[in-house]
């Protein structure tokens, strides 16, 4: 069901700075596009970048943005709780671990790099880890 969301757009005075923003908006689906493909580009920040810019210009793009249904679910969580479902999570983190293993026993030669994909993998890891998620299982006490 496509929802309207024009009422959370707050357009800027300035026709220049709003095209301006629809431009960096479409760089930063573009990012989030090739985020989607490269293993270390994270996509959901640019998504959400891009969500802030055309939140900002335009109701047309912000709308679609929103209601897309591959990205759209991950943005109004964010814009609404601050946070990231569960699902999704653990997903990011584990397509993140396949491919940066990948990457790094079949095509990187560098020891150095390895070691520096190693760690930057693992701290993106944690920082992912840290984002609430309002639908995540309870602990149990042991």
């Amino acid at each position: 069901m496509i929802r309207d969301y024009s009422h959370e757009v707050r357009k800027h005075d300035s026709r220049v700075m709003r095209l301006l923003y629809v431009a960096l908006g479409f760089c930063f689906v573009g990012a989030g596009v090739a985020g989607v493909i490269l293993p270390v580009l994270p996509a959901t920040p640019f998504f959400l970048l891009a969500a802030a810019c055309f939140a900002r210009a335009s109701e047309r793009f912000y709308n679609w943005l929103l209601n897309n249904p591959t990205v759209g679910p991950t943005i109004r969580e964010w814009r609404r709780y601050r946070s990231i479902r569960y699902r999704t999570k653990l997903l990011a983190i584990g397509l993140m671990a396949g491919t940066l293993a990948i990457s790094i026993i079949f095509f990187v030669a560098n020891p150095y790099l390895k070691v520096a994909l190693t760690l930057l993998g693992i701290l993106l890891a944690i920082w992912l880890w840290q984002i609430p998620s309002r639908d995540a299982p309870e602990r149990s006490k042991r």
